[in-house]
């Protein structure tokens, strides 16, 4: 069913993948259509994260309330069924190819206009917003398929490997680890297939090489008050492709400040989202669009 906000228009999808598997999303749509299509932005969660989480919905409303048609998806081994983290069986053994294959799933919907007010999406200006580890997916997607018009990360990771020696090596030694979530109080497996698969994998998955060798424009935003990790990623990523957009948010936490029940927006979110906007209306023409409507 669709669900009216604020003059949008949302409607939930799934999409099985096999017999174990189903991709769940949501669109949200401005509702007043002049009967231009609106270019896309597809939203890509991060690691312990999902579509639902904090800001993600917020964000996927202002999108779309500045004339962007916008998806947004839990990947189908992120953990995530009907509640928060109800299927960790399947977290452990998610990956990076799984979730690149999920992205395409994703990608051949759009194109094939079978998801949600399809007739509202202009499939020809498709840009991708990933939030950390979504950053990194999002920028490996992009290497492999050229049509993405645009990329924007938020606090994208730069390496693929997110994990710690030690971790690693408790992986080798019992084939499975765990890291805490401290919202939910859970211990979150990851099995030795996630290693398998960067090792198979490593060249695709060298995010900072990806991206130097990108032509499709990107924006990488960063806070400030993020991880030391993260940061050094960030830098690393400036290095590698000078030619490409960055900007940092001072005071900006790895999720803006933003928190899980969303409690409202922040400064520096909302410094995140005019960025992200400026960005993606300079290379889809939304704003000129913008401007006649208004």
């Amino acid at each position: 069913m669709s669900e009216q906000a604020s003059g949008l228009l949302q409607r939930r999808f799934e999409q099985p993948i096999d017999a174990e598997l189903t991709l769940r999303g949501e669109v949200t749509v401005r509702e007043a259509a002049d009967g231009k299509p609106a270019p896309v932005v597809i939203m890509v969660h991060g690691f312990k994260s999902f579509m639902d989480w904090g800001f993600q919905p917020y964000a996927a409303a202002e999108l779309a309330r500045r004339g962007y048609y916008v998806v947004r998806f839990n990947f189908s081994c992120n953990g995530v069924n009907e509640r928060d983290f109800d299927e960790l069986d399947k977290f452990a053994v998610n990956t990076y190819s799984r979730e690149q294959a999920d992205l395409a799933v994703v990608w051949e919907l759009l194109q094939e206009k079978r998801l949600p007010f399809a007739e509202r999406a202009d499939t020809g200006k498709i840009a991708l917003l990933g939030h950390s580890r979504g950053g990194g997916n999002s920028i490996v997607f992009a290497a492999e398929h050229p049509d993405v018009q645009a990329v924007v990360t938020w606090n994208g990771i730069a390496s693929a490997d997110l994990f710690d020696d030690a971790f690693k090596e408790e992986v080798a030694r019992h084939g499975i680890a765990y890291v805490a979530n401290a919202r939910t109080g859970q211990s979150m497996p990851i099995r030795q297939t996630f290693y398998d698969d960067l090792k198979q994998n490593a060249e695709r998955f060298d995010i900072a090489s990806q991206l130097a060798g990108l032509k499709t424009p990107v924006l990488s935003v960063q806070g400030d008050a993020d991880s030391d990790r993260l940061k050094e990623g960030f830098r690393r990523l400036r290095e590698a492709a000078p030619n490409q957009s960055f900007v940092t948010i001072a005071g900006g936490t790895h999720t803006f400040g933003a928190v899980h029940p969303f409690a409202g927006t922040t400064p520096q979110l909302k410094e995140a989202l005019e960025a992200t906007v400026r960005f993606l209306d300079g290379r889809t023409g939304v704003a000129d669009e913008r401007g006649r409507q208004d």
